[in-house]
C-alpha cells in the first residue's frame, strides 16, 4: 500500500511538471525613424538592443527575480536620451508585455500579466 501511495505521488509530480514564470516582451518601433540603445531595466536584471529600425521589433523573454518598477531608456534619431518609468512588476508574474514607440519621445506599455 505504501509503495502504491509513493508511486502515485512521484507520478503526480512528473505529470504536473515544473512551470517557470516568464514574461515574453516585444518592443516595436512605429516612430518614423530608427531608435537606438534601447534598454529595459526590470527587477533583478536588464536587457536591451543597440537599434530598432522604424517598423521593426525586438523580442526578449525574461524571468522576474524580484519586485519593483520597470524602467525604459532609449536614444532617438536626434541623439536625445529618454527615460520612462514603466509598470510595477511582482515576482512570479507571467504573460506578455508589448512596448510600442508611437513617436521618438513616447513609449506605451501594454501588459497582459498574471497573477
Amino acid at each position: 500500500m505504501r509503495r502504491i501511495a509513493a508511486a502515485s505521488f512521484v507520478s503526480a509530480v512528473f505529470l504536473t511538471g515544473c512551470h517557470s514564470h516568464y514574461i515574453q516582451t516585444t518592443i516595436t518601433n512605429h516612430s518614423g525613424a530608427d531608435i537606438s540603445v534601447v534598454q529595459v531595466e526590470y527587477p533583478g536584471a536588464t536587457f536591451g538592443t543597440q537599434r530598432i529600425a522604424n517598423g521593426g521589433s525586438f523580442h526578449y523573454r525574461f524571468k522576474l527575480l524580484g519586485t519593483g518598477d520597470l524602467k525604459l531608456t532609449w536614444t532617438d534619431a536626434s541623439y536625445q536620451d529618454h527615460t520612462v518609468k514603466g509598470l510595477h512588476l511582482n515576482e512570479g508574474q507571467e504573460g506578455t508585455l508589448v512596448i510600442d514607440f508611437p513617436s521618438q519621445s513616447q513609449a506605451n506599455f501594454e501588459p497582459s500579466l498574471k497573477p
